[in-house]
This record gives C-alpha cells, structure tokens and sequence, in this order.
C-alpha cells in the first residue's frame, strides 16, 4: 500500500529535498509540497493525506499550531516535525500538539524515511539525538510529581513493612533499627505527605504500590 504524503515547508529547496528523498521509496507518494501552513490544515482535510511533513518553523501559524489543528480535524492523517531545534521544550510542545514524529532537520535525509513508515503504521519517532533527553526529562518530571520521592529510601521501606502489618518492634529487628527510630520515621513521612492518621498511611501505600495488600 502506497504511503501518501504531504510536505509543508515554506523553503522551497528544503521541500524539494525532503521529495527526492520520499519519492526514492517504492511505497511512498507526495501529493503535494506546500508553502504556507493555513493552506496546508486545508489541504489535510481535502486529501486526508497519510503522514504529513511539517515544517517547525513557519511564518503566521507555526508548524506546531498547524500540528494541532491538523490532529483536531483530521486524526487519522499522522504528522512528523521538522525542526532545526533540539530543544526539549520545542520537542515536548509538537508532541503534546498531536505529532506523532519530531526529526531533526540536520538528520532529516537519513531519519526521515524510517519515521514515515514507523508513524505510519501507528507508531512515535523521535530523532536518535533527541530521545535520551525527552526520556531524562520524562523521568524527572514523573519524579517531581510523584509523592514517593519525597520519600527517602528507607522510609519507603519502613511504609511499606507498616503497611504490611509489621509492629514497630518487629521493623526495628528486621532494619537493626531502635523502635523509637521506626516512630520518628513514620512521623516524618506522615508530615512529608501531609497525611494525619495511620490508616490512611496504609491506604496511600496501597493505592502508590508499595505492597499489593487490599
């Protein structure tokens, strides 16, 4: 099955670039190079393209906005960025926009190809340069939501031996722990996570997985 594309890019030797490459591919079709974003949203609803190309950086309405009117209207048809920014905040923006792919524009010729065929079959591509940074920042921001990493490492063990029904005296044995210690422990977490009463100590640890007991 033929994979049609559309290219938007408002430099014409970049675009005309991106079709050689495209048109190289014996399943791979443009419909169309356009210059201008507001007409390529139009276009993408005219000619429910496969994949589209789109260029970051365009002048009126960026590639992003594009992005995210295109995705609105018309899910079906996947978009891949073209972008000469690395920058995380670019990447995290075109991917909460609806873009199924962001490709750095210096890579582009190599990358480019694969990520058509990857997002077309229903998958993400990020730029190999890219991909260890959005994970980093993923990773961190998961972190600084999480209520657990308010948490040292041994008060998570502590919570999670508590919330197995462990007596203080018995944690203390089992960590070389005075049981006044294990009770300054729980004190703590329980002001970490503003919570008030043991039970509901048990319940957070429940519901944030630290033991499977219901």
């Amino acid at each position: 099955m033929t994979i049609r594309i559309l290219i938007v890019d408002d430099h014409g030797v970049v675009a005309e670039g991106m079709r050689f490459v495209v048109e190289a591919q014996p399943d791979m079709q443009v419909i169309d190079c356009i210059q201008d974003s507001q007409e390529a949203v139009h276009r993408a609803l005219e000619a429910r393209p496969d994949v589209i190309l789109m260029d970051h950086a365009m002048p009126v309405l960026n590639g992003t906005e594009a992005t995210r009117m295109i995705c609105e209207r018309c899910p079906q048809t996947r978009v891949i960025m073209l972008s000469m920014h690395s920058n995380q905040v670019h990447v995290m923006r075109a991917l909460q926009a609806g873009a199924a792919g962001y490709v750095l524009k210096k890579s582009a010729a190599k990358e480019v190809v694969e990520a058509i065929r990857l997002v077309h079959m229903g998958g993400r591509y990020l730029s190999k340069q890219l991909t260890d940074g959005v994970i980093d920042q993923l990773v961190n921001k998961t972190a600084s939501q999480d209520p657990l990493s308010r948490l040292s490492s041994r008060e998570r063990q502590v919570l999670q031996m508590l919330a197995e029904g462990h007596a203080v005296a018995n944690i203390a044995t089992a960590l070389s722990l005075s049981p006044k210690t294990v009770e300054t422990y729980r004190g703590r977490m329980m002001e970490k996570l503003d919570i008030h009463d043991f039970a509901t100590l048990v319940k957070f640890a429940i519901q944030h997985g630290l033991t499977q007991l219901e």
